[in-house]
């Protein structure tokens, strides 16, 4: 098995056991998505990005909806002060599932609207967590996938820093569910190396596409 199919494969499980959840309640269940352009949903027309939310609903049958509300450039911060949040809280239902990614923009200290301190980041993941519970709903936290990082010797290093920490323990804490995709993504990035990592990456050849006539290289967003 490739490392590819590891990561594929540690998040079918998951997919997997809430899909046998829902069979043993004979329940709809929805799947609530919210988090930043790492998760989100991107046009499909003469568009090579895709958010690995957009290929989630793949994972289920009919019993499952799923809402992805992760937007481009959004923070905890931002998806709170925007009323995103919000959006989707009147809309959860008892059973519903809340997935639950941030930490790419909330370390932007040269954006006051977005950053967060790790602190800050953890209060509001613990916001999400505490107030999908209030609805009935299950909260499921993720840490941030890697960026495609690698030093001058080939070795792959994470540039997150403290943030998927504070999303490990603030799941660890309050007993929620973590699909740690720091780890899962690092493990297949670093795994492929510096070259063949690429191919997970926008890096896109001039002529490709109609919308990037010279190309693009892209470290942060999955192709």
């Amino acid at each position: 098995m490739n490392k590819t199919s590891k990561l594929y494969k540690s998040i079918a499980i998951v997919c997997f056991l809430l899909l046998g959840f829902t069979q043993m309640t004979n329940k709809h269940i929805t799947i609530y998505m919210i988090g930043d352009s790492t998760m989100a949903d991107k046009p499909l027309d003469d568009n090579p990005e895709r958010g690995w939310g957009q290929l989630f609903p793949a994972c289920f049958d009919s019993s499952v909806t799923i809402e992805n509300h992760a937007k481009n450039g959004r923070s905890t911060k931002s998806f709170i002060a925007e009323s995103l949040w919000q959006q989707v809280l009147v809309k959860l239902q008892p059973g519903d599932y809340v997935f639950i990614q941030f930490g790419h923009n909330d370390e932007k200290k040269e954006s006051p609207e977005r950053y967060t301190t790790p602190e800050e980041y953890g209060k509001n993941l613990l916001r999400f967590v505490n107030e999908s519970r209030e609805k009935g709903a299950i909260p499921v936290l993720c840490t941030p996938i890697v960026r495609r990082r690698f030093d001058k010797d080939g070795k792959f290093f994470d540039d997150h820093g403290e943030y998927p920490g504070a999303a490990r323990n603030v799941a660890s804490a309050n007993n929620v569910p973590l699909l740690d995709m720091t780890s899962l993504s690092e493990k297949l990035v670093g795994g492929l190396g510096p070259e063949d990592s690429k191919k997970l990456y926008l890096f896109i050849k001039p002529g490709e596409y109609k919308s990037l006539p010279e190309g693009k290289e892209d470290n942060t967003h999955f192709s």
